[in-house]
């Protein structure tokens, strides 16, 4: 068995080595126990998550790809969570989807693992876990769905659910069209097709380094999708035969280059906290205004929604991220590497752009700073964050009377409300929505508008809240406000009537009060009371050890590796 962790359950003549390989062996023969590296695939298949469901269908492709190099492959099903699907939020467990993934590939007679993701969380949970237990890893993203059309245009996952919806509720457009278009959004199997969070952690995982460069973004009923996934089974057992695990391969460069490609895809802002919490898991040190110092300067170079025209067959079509990188390959780290034990600029070279409307050149960029910002000031005092590429450029420096919300129930009660005392210089407030207040950073932070303002022709307004916006949304919001309101952060104690200004290119978002002001102020009674205390489960585990969204919101007990070594015997 040479030196296989998984002979650790199987080589020998003693009764646990015998169990082991018996209770196998309802499958697998006698030689699959002689040497050979053992494979899980890591499956977030489920019907309940849609955008995955189509996840068995690849990991039969990688099984054919482990035995063909020799290893014997091991479907491994792992908490699944459909962003469409769980309430309160998909972000409430992603960390315990990472906890759990990580102890199953500590705990069983492995050797590595090919991740299976799609939908907003499983990747970055995978990743955690990965990075947690470190075994040789690497990432199959699901791909994005084909694009559907409704009235004769392309529909947009996600995004265009937000701009119809709006359209309702400002009365130009029908009920009636609205529910109709809903069975031409979802065209095919996939995750959404526009740069949501899902494409956004596509091209994350590709430029970290943890899939097969060129393979972020090909589309889920792509048959090269397929291929792919052949080829990174046979990749796995490589990468267990050289030892190639993602400590060797994840460095601080890394994931710099990723915050480029980020940025220069105009990804989403959910790709933060992901992020940091992958790099904490690591040891690696990374902070939010890395964002802010390595993207803030990036060109935006992709034309696809929410930020621009196009979605993701498109850009897949165009040349995908590659073609991207190529544009902006001086920015990177040469030195990073990837799965394939090469650098990630080794893979550029050959890489073109097909379509110059969907990925422009460097010298004609979509936006020439168009990077994640990062915000202080008294109202986050440990940074909040916005996506420039999405807002509004005239509300990018803007100062306007608050109107808060306590909680999002609060918000659905009044938004609709004809005398609702807000205006378009309204700064909108929602808290409540981070980690603890909810719990678990909804993507509520994209608060629709007023209706009154919406019949006005009003399509924007500067938005601040502790939660998260879904990727697929588009406005001038501030995101992340930390530390949160239920963490006792400023966030709770803004009063209705206030004044904010928000400056995106000085860095700043301050509450318009003196310092003495802010001090002498509490919560509302109203303010505290939305923060309900779990008391079981789950939800009381996260909320009494979660971390602010400022360092990924990860679990405080699971920030850093624990390694694969389990030491005990189970018999």
């Amino acid at each position: 068995m040479g030196e296989r962790r998984s002979s650790q359950w199987y080589a020998g003549t003693d009764r646990n080595a015998y169990i082991h390989r018996a209770w196998m062996r309802r499958g697998l023969p006698a030689h699959a126990f002689d040497g050979r590296p053992h494979i899980a695939i890591a499956n977030t298949a489920s019907d309940l998550n849609p955008c995955n469901a189509h996840l068995d269908e690849v990991a039969e492709s990688v099984k054919q790809g482990v035995y063909e190099a020799g290893g014997i492959p091991l479907n491994l099903p792992v908490v699944s969570l459909g962003e469409t699907q769980v309430r309160p939020t998909a972000m409430l467990w992603r960390n315990m989807a990472a906890m759990a993934t990580e102890e199953m590939l500590r705990a069983n007679p492995i050797d590595g693992v090919v991740l299976l993701g799609g939908c907003d969380k499983t990747i970055p949970a995978l990743l955690m876990a990965a990075a947690s237990v470190d075994l040789p890893a690497v990432v199959i993203p699901g791909g994005p769905m084909l694009t559907g059309t409704f009235r004769g245009a392309a529909l947009g996952c996600g995004t265009d659910v937000w701009r119809l919806s709006e359209e309702v509720r400002a009365g130009t457009l029908s009920e009636r069209d609205f529910l109709t278009s809903e069975s031409s959004m979802i065209r095919s199997r996939g995750h959404c097709n526009t740069m949501g969070t899902a494409s956004t952690m596509a091209v994350v995982a590709e430029a970290l380094g943890t899939t097969i460069p060129g393979l972020a973004g090909t589309p889920a009923p792509d048959s090269r999708l397929l291929e792919a996934a052949h080829d990174t089974g046979r990749l796995a057992v490589e990468l267990v035969e050289q030892g190639r695990r993602p400590s060797t391969i994840l460095t601080r460069g890394s994931f710099l280059n990723a915050i480029v490609a980020l940025a220069a895809v105009g990804g989403s802002t959910n790709a933060v906290v992901h992020l940091l919490a992958i790099a904490g898991r690591l040891g690696i040190e990374l902070t939010l205004d890395d964002f802010d110092r390595t993207g803030a300067g990036v060109p935006l170079l992709v034309d696809l929604q929410p930020a621009g025209r196009f979605l993701m067959d498109d850009l897949y079509r165009a040349g995908g991220l590659l073609a991207v990188l190529r544009e902006v390959r001086d920015l990177l780290d040469p030195a990073a590497l990837t799965v394939t034990g090469k650098p990630l600029v080794d893979y550029l070279d050959d890489a073109r752009i097909w379509d110059p409307e969907v990925i422009r050149v460097r010298a004609e960029p979509l936006q020439a700073h168009a990077g994640i910002a990062v915000l202080y000031g008294n109202l986050a005092p440990t940074g909040a964050v916005i996506k420039p590429a999405a807002a509004s450029p005239h509300l990018l420096q803007h100062r306007g009377r608050a109107m808060v919300f306590d909680s999002i129930e609060d918000l659905r009660a009044r938004i609709d409300d004809p005398d609702l005392d807000a205006d378009a210089d309204s700064v909108l407030v929602l808290r409540g929505c981070g980690p603890r207040g909810y719990p678990g950073m909804p993507e509520v932070a994209n608060l629709p508008l007023p209706t009154k303002l919406l019949q006005q022709g009003i399509r924007d307004m500067v938005r601040v809240c502790d939660g998260r916006m879904s990727g697929t949304a588009y406005g001038t919001v501030v995101l992340h406000v930390t530390p949160e309101a239920a963490a006792g952060g400023p966030l709770g104690l803004v009063r209705t009537g206030d004044y904010i200004t928000l400056d995106v290119e000085g860095r700043r978002l301050d509450l318009d009060i003196s310092d003495d002001e802010l001090s002498r102020r509490v919560p509302a009674e109203a303010t505290v009371a939305a923060y309900a205390a779990p008391t079981r489960g789950w939800e009381r585990l996260y909320v009494n050890t979660v971390r602010q969204a400022d360092t990924g919101a990860d679990l405080d007990f699971l920030v850093g590796s624990s390694g694969d070594q389990v030491s005990r015997e189970s018999h």
